[in-house]
């Protein structure tokens, strides 16, 4: 683990143009070309599509198995990012378990708040459900407010009476729209990527008038027993530590099967720079393991239940 990669790491993103707090379309567009100025692997392919009325990109990777699907939701505070932007993320952890990722294009505030985001996922869910997927060949996968909205969505499937997917890994999420973590003041200053006011602005573009604690909008106020297992990766250099620990500590809390990884001094989703980052490539085998093993288990449970 190199102390000069993740120097070098931290310039770049101090130096980079993205302003999350700042103007909508120009943050977009940013943002877009940041995510998607590295070319996909050549053995990576991406295929769009529609699943339950909502667009989505399927990214697959060589020795895809065709009965596992990642259900995977990108970050951008819930206003920029697109299931193209994913992409390339979402292909390293394909790769690492052999499933498909299927990445939601979920609409994004504010032109379409709260609680447009959880709907689109709740949707895509239930198509991949109504098309004979059975939830334990499911995991959720997301990123930064990806993350939170995968344990939001898990939250809303519950309380819409559906399976629950066999797992669910989560990267750096913003899971408090409340903003209310401590870490929001004591890690400023090593965040190279966020900042507690941006996220508050972006707080305002998703809820609107919503209470910012609405349990499908900030999990860590959500009631958990029930939800599937959760993986949660975070940096300690991030304004955000507080909502994964916290998300963490709130799932143990409901009996939640749980696992937090608190990396130290790598910045928000460092997993993304995992060809440049060593923390970032061992991080993702992690969530891929991690995966891959609760998978393992449902295959047994169900085989027992089959035995009986």
């Amino acid at each position: 683990m190199s102390r000069q990669q993740r120097q070098a790491l931290d310039e770049m993103l101090r130096h980079g143009p993205l302003d999350l707090g700042g103007d909508v379309a120009e943050q977009r567009a940013l943002f877009h070309d940041m995510m998607t100025s590295i070319p996909l692997p050549p053995d990576v392919s991406t295929t769009e599509g529609e699943l339950g009325g909502v667009p989505v990109v399927t990214v697959e990777t060589p020795a895809t198995d065709p009965e596992a699907v990642l259900l995977y939701l990108h970050g951008g505070a819930y206003v920029i990012g697109s299931a193209a932007d994913a992409a390339g993320l979402a292909s390293e952890v394909s790769r690492r378990t052999g499933a498909r990722a299927v990445c939601v294009d979920y609409r994004l505030a504010p032109e379409h708040p709260f609680p447009a985001a959880v709907d689109d996922a709740l949707a895509v869910y239930r198509a991949l459900l109504d098309d004979g997927v059975p939830s334990s060949a499911i995991a959720f996968v997301g990123e930064s407010a990806g993350g939170g909205l995968v344990a939001a969505t898990l939250v809303a499937a519950k309380d819409a009476g559906l399976p629950q997917p066999a797992s669910a890994a989560v990267f750096s999420p913003w899971a408090d729209l409340s903003v209310s973590g401590d870490s929001a003041k004591s890690k400023a200053d090593a965040d190279a990527s966020l900042t507690p006011e941006g996220l508050r602005t972006r707080a305002r573009d998703y809820l609107g008038d919503t209470d910012p604690t609405d349990p499908h909008a900030s999990p860590v106020f959500a009631e958990l027993t029930g939800l599937a297992p959760l993986f949660i990766q975070v940096g300690s250099y991030e304004i955000l530590l507080d909502d994964a620990v916290r998300l963490a500590a709130r799932a143990a809390e409901h009996d939640v099967h749980v696992e937090l990884q608190v990396w130290p001094q790598v910045p928000h989703v460092f997993q993304e720079f995992a060809a440049m980052l060593d923390e970032g490539a061992a991080a993702l085998d992690a969530a891929g393991a991690f995966i891959r093993a609760r998978w393992a288990d449902a295959d047994t449970s169900d085989g027992d239940a089959s035995g009986e």
